[in-house]
C-alpha cells in the first residue's frame, strides 16, 4: 500500500482497511509483449484515472478559462478599443451565437442558443473522442489468459462519469465560481448542469453494462451481485440519476414543479451516497469527493453567511393584493443591487415552503444619497399555484400582513455596462415580468436628472418601454411606483426621452379603442376602475404588441448604441432574440443600423 494512503474508520460496505487511495502498485504476470499492451498509455488501469478523469478535469478547465478571457476581455476593454470596428464585429459576431437559436427546433422545444449549443457540441466530441477512440473495448482474455476483469471502455467511462461529479453539483448552485469566473449568471448556467448531468449518466450507462457483458461471458454474473457490494451499490446510485436526469425534462418537471423540488435533493444524497460506496476509494476516486465537497460547501456558506450576516433573521415581508392579478411584497434593508437582479426569498412559518427558497425579481432599486425614502425590496408577483397562490389568499383576507423571511442574494442582473450607458434603451416586459421594467425606468430617469443637474448634455437619446399584460390595473400601481421614486428623489420633471406603451391583451376590445390614448387626457377612465394622469408618457393600448417590428425599429437606428433587456413568456425571448440576433449580423456585415445592441433576457420572473 502506497506511504500516502490515509487510514479511516472501517466500514463493512468498503473494503479493508479503508483508505483514501488504493495502491498502484502491479505486478504483471504476462509475457513483456502482452504487458507492454496492457500498460499502454490509454489502456493501463492503474494510471486511468490520471489519463481519464483528470482529462476531463482540464477539458472543463479549458472551456471555463476560454469563457473567462471572453468575459474579462470585453470587460476590461479600453473605449478605444470597443469603438473599433474589428471590435464590434468580433463582440457581434459572439453576441450573435448567444442570442441565435434554432427556428425550427425551438417550435417544439426550449432549444438553447447557437452558443450553447457550439459549447454541447465541444463536449459530446470529447466525450465520444475519450470513449470510442481508444481500443480495445474489452480485453482479449480467453479462458486460460487474463488481462484484466475491468472492462477498458468500462474503466474510461467511469473515471470521465467521476470527474464530471463536481462541475455538476456546483454548477446547480446560487453561488459558484463558475459564474463569478465567467460572467454567467447561475439561472443560466443551469442547463449546463442538466447536460452535464446527462452526459455523466450516458458514461455511466456506458460504464455499467461492460461488466455486465464481462461476467456473464465469464459465467460468474450471479456470484458476483450476491458477494461484491460493488454492484449493487452501482445499481442504487445509477437508479437514482436516472431518476434525477428524467424528472429535470421540462416538460415532466413544469408539470411536477413542487414535488420535483422536494425529491431532487433527497435523490441527489442517494446518488452521492451510493456512488461514493460504489467507488470505493479506487486509486484517486474519492478526491473527486472531497472536491465536490468543498466546492458545495463553500458555495452553501457563501449564501447563507450572506442571508444571517448581512440581512439577518429580523426581516419582515409585507403582502398587498394591489390588482386581481398582482400582489405587491415589500421587504425594509439596508443593502445594494442593480436592475434586473433577483433575490432568493424563504418565508419562515409557512409549512412545507419554509423549506425551500423561491426566486423573484427585484423590481425596485436602492435609496440614492439624498433620497427622502428607505431602501426596501419591491417585488410584483402573479400569483399563480403553490406558495404565490398560499400568500396571494392571505393578502386578500388579511391587506397588509407580513410574515418573517430569510434573503439570499442579489443575483443575475445585466452584465457589463450599465443599460442606461446606451443611446437607446428598450425594455420589453411581458406578462409576469411587466414589474422587471420599473428599476430599469427609474435607473435611466435618476441618470437624466443627474445630468440635467450637473449641465451634461449628453442624455440618453431614448427610453422605451413595453408592457403586455393581462391586468387591466397595471397602468394604476405602475405610475404609482413611478410617481413614487420620482418624488423620493426630488425628480420634479420627467425627460421627454421616456416613452411607456403598455398594451393590455386582456381587456376587451369593445372597452377601448385600438388607438393609444391622448395623454393629455387625464380625465380618461380604464376599464372603469381607474384613471391614467398626465404625470407620465404611458399611452395605453388594447392587443398584444407586434414585438417583431418594435425591437427591428430600434435596432435599425443609423449609428447607435442599443441596449434591450427582455422578460416574458418563452414566444416573446424568442422573438427578441431573433431581431437582436439579425442586428448583429447588420454589425458583422457592415449594413446600416446600429453599431452595437445587446441583449439581456431574463430567465424567470414572477
Amino acid at each position: 500500500m502506497n506511504g500516502d494512503m490515509m487510514m479511516m474508520m472501517g466500514t463493512p460496505w468498503l473494503d479493508q482497511p479503508v483508505m483514501l487511495h488504493s495502491s498502484r502498485e502491479d505486478t504483471c504476470k504476462l509475457t513483456p509483449a502482452q504487458c507492454a499492451y496492457r500498460n499502454s498509455h490509454w489502456r493501463y488501469w492503474y494510471q486511468s484515472d490520471h489519463v481519464y478523469a483528470l482529462g476531463t478535469v482540464y477539458f472543463f478547465v479549458a472551456v471555463i478559462g476560454v469563457c473567462l478571457i471572453g468575459f474579462y476581455s470585453q470587460r476590461l476593454a479600453p473605449k478605444s478599443l470597443r469603438e473599433k470596428s474589428l471590435w464590434q464585429k468580433l463582440v457581434a459576431s459572439i453576441r450573435y451565437l448567444a442570442y441565435r437559436r434554432h427556428n425550427g427546433i425551438a417550435s417544439w422545444w426550449n432549444a438553447p442558443s447557437f452558443g450553447v449549443v457550439l459549447l454541447l457540441v465541444i463536449g459530446a466530441v470529447f466525450f465520444l473522442a475519450m470513449t470510442l477512440g481508444p481500443q480495445p473495448y474489452y480485453w482479449p482474455n480467453t479462458r486460460t489468459l487474463s488481462y484484466g476483469s475491468s472492462p477498458p471502455i468500462a474503466t474510461r467511462t467511469g473515471f470521465m462519469a467521476l470527474a464530471c461529479l463536481p462541475f455538476m453539483i456546483i454548477l446547480s448552485t446560487k453561488a459558484n465560481m463558475i459564474a463569478s469566473l465567467t460572467g454567467v449568471s447561475h439561472e443560466r448556467l443551469i442547463v449546463f448542469h442538466n447536460w452535464v448531468g446527462w452526459a455523466m449518466f450516458a458514461l455511466a450507462l456506458v460504464h455499467t453494462f461492460p461488466f455486465i457483458v464481462f461476467h456473464i461471458w465469464k459465467g460468474d454474473m450471479v456470484y458476483q451481485w450476491n458477494t461484491s457490494v460493488v454492484y449493487w451499490t452501482g445499481v442504487v446510485a445509477i437508479i437514482a440519476q436516472a431518476y434525477l436526469q428524467i424528472f429535470s425534462l421540462r416538460f415532466i418537471r413544469d408539470r411536477f414543479y413542487e414535488f420535483f423540488r422536494l425529491t431532487h435533493y433527497v435523490a441527489a444524497i442517494v446518488f452521492v451516497v451510493f456512488f461514493f460506496i460504489h467507488c470505493d476509494f479506487r486509486l484517486s476516486s474519492w478526491d473527486y469527493f472531497i472536491a465536490t465537497g468543498v466546492l458545495y460547501t463553500l458555495s452553501f456558506l457563501y449564501s447563507q453567511i450572506r442571508t444571517y450576516f448581512e440581512f439577518g433573521l429580523s426581516r419582515r415581508a409585507s403582502f398587498t393584493m394591489i390588482s386581481e392579478h398582482t400582489l405587491k411584497v415589500t421587504i425594509p434593508v439596508d443593502t445594494t443591487w442593480r436592475p434586473g437582479q433577483h433575490m432568493f426569498l424563504r418565508f419562515v412559518h409557512l409549512g412545507v415552503h419554509a423549506f425551500t427558497a423561491h426566486p423573484f425579481t427585484i423590481c425596485s432599486l436602492p435609496a440614492t444619497k439624498g433620497s427622502t425614502g428607505n431602501s426596501k425590496l419591491t417585488f410584483y408577483i402573479h400569483p399563480r399555484g403553490g406558495l404565490t397562490a398560499r400568500l396571494a389568499n392571505a393578502a386578500n383576507q388579511r391587506p397588509g400582513f407580513s410574515v418573517p423571511v430569510l434573503l439570499d442574494g442579489p443575483y443575475g442582473g445585466v452584465r457589463g455596462r450599465p443599460l442606461h450607458t446606451y443611446d437607446h434603451n428598450l425594455i420589453v416586459a411581458c406578462g409576469a415580468g411587466a414589474g422587471l421594467s420599473l428599476p430599469f425606468v427609474m435607473e435611466s430617469l435618476l441618470q437624466s436628472a443627474w445630468q440635467a443637474r450637473t449641465g451634461n448634455k449628453k442624455y440618453i437619446n431614448r427610453i422605451q418601454v413595453v408592457i403586455a399584460t393581462r391586468d387591466n390595473q397595471l397602468v394604476q400601481w405602475y405610475e404609482e411606483a413611478l410617481l413614487e421614486y420620482l418624488e423620493e428623489n426630488g425628480i420634479e420633471m420627467v425627460p421627454d426621452n421616456l416613452s411607456i406603451s403598455v398594451y393590455q391583451t386582456g381587456r376587451p376590445e369593445s372597452e377601448s379603442n385600438s388607438t393609444a390614448k391622448d395623454p393629455e387626457r387625464s380625465d380618461e377612465k380604464l376599464n372603469g376602475s381607474y384613471k391614467v394622469t398626465s404625470s407620465l408618457p404611458i399611452n395605453v393600448f388594447s392587443g398584444r404588441p407586434d414585438i417583431t417590428t418594435i425591437v427591428r425599429d430600434a435596432t435599425l437606428q443609423p449609428g447607435l448604441s442599443v441596449g434591450i433587456v427582455a422578460c416574458g413568456p418563452g414566444d416573446i425571448l424568442k422573438t427578441v432574440q431573433e431581431e437582436a440576433a439579425a442586428a448583429q449580423l447588420r454589425v458583422v456585415g457592415s449594413k446600416s443600423g446600429a453599431r452595437e445592441v445587446y441583449l439581456h433576457s431574463e430567465v424567470f420572473s414572477w
